[in-house]
């Protein structure tokens, strides 16, 4: 995904982005390079330029927390993007070896399959669908597949109508994976959704280069589902215990507002969807006999 290290591009992306009256310095004539100079972070950071100089380039891969919280006063990284230093400083050894299980349990499988009014679905750390119940399925029908959300925001041209915010849409689904990674630089599974996604997309190939960091939070969404029209939801995401990795998201509407209805229509639609297939495959049966 990258010639340098996960550390190394992260801090070089982050002091890209900053101008020196962003920090308070003084900025003089032409610049030859993009947002501040190393020495620049160095100094506000109180470390030497050559020990900065070896962080972003990866010859210098274990600093002390003091060294990492001046850091990242020194880019002024929120809390998240600050954390999201911390995890990438961390060694091989110290990183958590298992996140939990892979597969989506069967207890929380039942739990979302009780929820007829409100779509449910897990997403893992490359935001790949592992399950979903049935009105969640209805509600993201309109899309090729419901597999990957960021596949789906980038690449397939339903995202762009189903998500009337494409923008916002776009920006999480980049930062989430980042946040992501951070967790798991070696994740071979987010090294292919991101090769995917870049390939396909000059917009998921820019976004990633930012390096934004942002987790899934409770907001509003503005949906447009292509056979019951706009849908305006509160979602929240939720960690599952023993599976860490696994983010449990759940769409909600207000009650007896117009998304309420229409989430009762995809309900039903999905109910004489799952009959029909029902008679067709007890059909095919009674033909093989």
């Amino acid at each position: 995904m990258s010639n340098g290290t996960p550390l190394g591009d992260f801090l070089r992306a982050r002091r890209e982005a900053l101008k020196p009256h962003d920090v308070g310095l003084p900025e003089y004539g032409r610049r030859r390079v993009p947002g501040l100079r190393r020495e620049e972070v160095a100094l506000l950071a109180g470390v030497s330029s050559d020990y900065y100089i070896r962080l972003e380039q990866g010859r210098e891969n274990s600093p002390s927390p003091q060294v990492v919280e001046a850091v990242a006063q020194a880019l002024k990284l929120d809390a998240e993007a600050a954390g999201h230093l911390n995890r990438l400083c961390l060694n091989a050894s110290q990183r958590p070896r298992d996140w939990g299980e892979a597969e989506v349990s069967p207890k929380l499988l039942r739990l979302m399959d009780g929820w007829e009014h409100t779509p449910a679905f897990v997403v893992g750390p490359a935001l790949d669908i592992m399950a979903a119940n049935s009105l969640a399925t209805a509600l993201h029908s309109g899309f090729d597949r419901f597999d990957n959300l960021a596949r789906m925001v980038f690449l397939d041209p339903a995202g762009r109508e189903f998500y009337q915010e494409w923008e916002r849409a776009a920006h999480s689904c980049v930062a989430e994976i980042r946040a992501a990674y951070g967790h798991d630089p070696e994740s071979a599974r987010i090294a292919d959704v991101v090769a995917e996604l870049s390939a396909g997309s000059e917009e998921f190939a820019a976004l990633w280069r930012t390096h934004d960091v942002k987790s899934k939070s409770q907001e509003g969404k503005h949906l447009k589902h292509p056979q019951v029209g706009d849908l305006s939801i509160e979602f929240a995401a939720f960690t599952v215990n023993g599976a860490p990795h696994q983010q449990l998201v759940v769409y909600q509407a207000e009650p007896a507002g117009p998304t309420a209805a229409a989430f009762e229509t995809l309900r039903a639609m999905a109910g004489r969807r799952t009959q029909s297939e029902a008679a067709v495959h007890v059909a095919d049966l009674a033909g093989d006999q």
